[in-house]
This record gives structure tokens, sequence and C-alpha cells, in this order.
């Protein structure tokens, strides 16, 4: 398919992409926007193309994006051309960056997820924020996790907000969407070892008996876990707190727990 300029704000393809900001848009698509040309070049070496490629008219010449470019173009994708201002609008940004990319969903059943594949998974639960989601995608990318399993109802992993958090992780991790209820049973279903960060019957968290599987669980932003969701908990560790804050922010919290995971798997 060849390159298309888009000229007006009121075009039909600008008002589709656009509308991928929206959450129910783009469950209806099944379709995410994602920004950047580092980003979309990770999401190219994770064999992730866009289906859309959207550039600005006027951008500086990369080796890079005409790489991306062309692979999308063998792919059968499409490539559009707009002003700066009309892509402002599709990414909602002041100053956006001079390419973004329009990506189908992956899969995110657990029915799929291989438990085996690595050592460390992040599980999330009711987070709400998409800056924490994307932040727990860069934590595992950086732990070398094999995901991140959002629990009950979670911030939107497809988000522009969460996607751009991610710093292209989101190409890198499993996202896996479940129910409690649902995530339970399978984890018994097999080896993995839950644990979280707990007041109840807690042990420092550092040289705890990590097992792997490991699986690393923080709560909700401001609620934290449930209490029957703790208990439910293989491993339950606590982390100091020296000043008045009584608790990390749920990403750092996980981020601590994976890297001091990943030192005691590592031995």
């Amino acid at each position: 398919m060849p390159r298309r300029e888009i000229t007006g704000f009121s075009n039909p393809a600008v008002k589709a992409l656009r509308a991928l900001r929206e959450k129910k848009h783009r469950k209806a698509a099944g379709k995410f926007l994602a920004e950047g040309l580092r980003l979309l070049t990770d999401a190219r070496e994770c064999g992730r193309l866009p289906e859309v490629l959207v550039m600005a008219t006027r951008r500086e010449a990369h080796p890079l994006l005409d790489a991306l470019e062309a692979d999308v173009l063998a792919n059968g994708g499409e490539v559009l051309e707009m002003a700066e201002d009309v892509l402002a609008k599709v990414t909602g940004k002041d100053n956006p960056q001079a390419v973004a990319g329009v990506f189908a969903e992956f899969d995110t059943s657990l029915v799929n997820l291989d438990r085996s594949a690595a050592k460390i998974w992040l599980v999330a639960q009711a987070l709400r924020d998409p800056g924490n989601l994307g932040t727990m995608l860069r934590t595992g990318d950086a732990v070398g996790a094999g995901g991140l399993i959002l629990i009950d109802a979670c911030a939107d992993p497809f988000s522009v907000e969460a996607v751009r958090a991610s710093m292209g992780a989101v190409f890198t991790q499993r996202i896996v969407q479940a129910r409690w209820e649902e995530f339970l049973p399978w984890l018994r279903g097999g080896p993995g070892q839950l644990v979280a960060a707990s007041l109840r019957e807690a042990v420092p968290y550092r040289g705890a008996p990590y097992q792997a599987p490991c699986f690393i669980m923080v709560g909700n932003e401001s609620r934290g876990l449930p209490e029957d969701y703790e208990l439910t908990c293989d491993l339950r560790v606590t982390m100091p707190m020296k000043g008045r804050a009584d608790s990390l922010n749920a990403a750092v919290a996980g981020a601590v727990l994976a890297y001091e995971v990943l030192d005691v798997l590592s031995d």
C-alpha cells in the first residue's frame, strides 16, 4: 500500500486514530497507539510491526525510520504523512514525536501463559495508574521477568499513557489480564511461589526464601492488597521504612522486590 498524505483535521483517518486514545474505541478496534521512533524500533526488533505508520511531514531523516517504513510497507501496512499540528491531534501532545504507529492488541489470556518461560513474573492487583503500570513493565524488562499479570480492574495496558511509560517494554513483556478467581486456580495448578510485601507474619525481604518461578504481587496504590489475597501468598515479606512514610509507591515496591528476587535466584 503506498504512502498517503493527510492534510486536514476532519479526515476520517485522523478521527479513527484519535479515537484510539479512548479505551472503548481501542477495545472495539482491537488496536492501540504507540509514539516515538525508539519505541517503534523496539517493537520492530521484537518482531511486531505497526499496521499503520504515521509520520510528520516535516521530520528529520533517520535510517531506523527508513527501515521501519520499508518493513511496514513490505508487510502490507499503511504509511500516513501529516502535518505536525494534525499529528498533535492524534497523539494528544502539543509537541508530538515525529512518528507513531497503530498496533493490534496482543493476546492477554491467562490460558496461554508459560510459567516456565521465566524465573520472575510481576503481578499487579487493581493497579489504577497507567504510569505505574508502565513502570512495572519497564521493571519486568529490566530484571528479565516473563511478563506482567494484571489482576481484577487495572488500568488499560494499551492506553497511550501506559504504553508511553513502558518505554518499549510493552513489546518485550507478556501481558495477561485475569480475575483473581481465574488466576489463583491457574497458579496452584503448577509450580509457582506467590510473594507480596506485607506486615502480616512477614519476614525481611532481603535474603528471603524465594523460589522460581516467583510471582511478585503488588496491590492497589491507595488500598494495597485485600487481606484474603495477602493470606493466600506463599511468602510475605516486609521492607524497612525509616522515615515518616508508611509504604512505598506500588510500582517502586515491585521493583525493589524484583531486584532482590533476581539476586537470590541468580545465586
